[in-house]
């Protein structure tokens, strides 16, 4: 195997997916493990992880399927601990749970609040802190956070949702300057508009779907493996000098100011 194909060899790698069951968690969880890393697939669906165990194991990777709800600290303690006595190390953690409600900030309850900020950022601060712990301590591991696009730009019923987001971002530069002296990366994917179950009431009103294509430079929506890639990379000896930034797989969005073309002179 040459140098830079091996950079992205996970084999012997012990990765633990959070939000495994379906979307992009499931296809992070699929890409490592056709790298070669042994996956750890947990989500609150204990019936999704188990079945994508299934095909992991038929397909020959290793691993196991577990239940888990990231908002309550004590669960991940201990299914980081499980994972340390099992496999006698954890070297990449990736948590991508989230929710969102749809609606203006001044409309908002107070368990609609709670319910957005408790699950995306007290759950993915579980996760990081948890498995970071345990990095810090073995010397190396790379933690990958999902953030998104609406930590930089926002539209009208966002609001909530991407305070998370932009938080998430922050969690994640905070644990690369303070892990990073002890061998461990923290970094963030941020997707675009991906076609994923939680994306499915936009696809229901074809209009807001076409509107949300056109406005990606690239013209369409990204696909879970498009951004799972991203995952490999950033799990991979082939980022290894590459700690608290952000991974933007967005096909342009951000990078396009409207959706108005105007008239261009030469």
């Amino acid at each position: 195997m040459s140098m830079y194909r091996q950079l992205f060899d996970l084999s012997g790698r012990v990765a633990l997916v959070v939000g495994a069951a379906s979307g992009l968690g499931r296809a992070s969880a699929q890409a490592l493990a056709d790298f070669g890393a042994l996956v750890v697939a947990a989500d609150r669906n204990s019936a999704g992880v188990e079945e994508l165990m299934r095909e992991l194991s038929s397909a020959g990777r290793e691993g196991e399927a577990v239940g888990i709800d990231i908002r309550h600290r004590g669960e991940v303690r201990d299914l980081i601990s499980h994972i340390v006595q099992r496999y006698g190390r954890l070297d990449v953690a990736v948590t991508t749970p989230s929710v969102n409600v749809r609606k203006p900030l001044l409309d908002y309850t107070d368990e609609e609040v709670d319910r957005v900020l408790t699950l995306n950022l007290k759950g993915t601060f579980n996760v990081l802190v948890e498995a970071g712990r345990v990095m810090a301590e073995q010397g190396s591991g790379s933690l990958i956070a999902f953030a998104s696009i609406r930590a930089q730009v926002v539209e009208p019923g966002q609001g909530v949702y991407a305070a998370t987001k932009a938080g998430t971002v922050q969690l994640v530069r905070t644990l690369a300057a303070e892990l990073g002296p002890r061998g461990v990366r923290a970094n963030a994917v941020a997707p675009g508009v991906i076609d994923t179950p939680l994306t499915q009431p936009i696809k229901d009103h074809p209009n807001w779907y076409r509107a949300y294509a056109a406005k990606t430079a690239l013209g369409r929506w990204g696909t879970p493996a498009e951004v799972a890639t991203a995952v490999v990379f950033l799990a991979s000896d082939a980022s290894r000098y590459i700690t608290g930034t952000v991974l933007t797989v967005d096909g342009g969005w951000t990078a396009v100011d409207g959706r108005f073309e105007p008239p261009l002179t030469t």
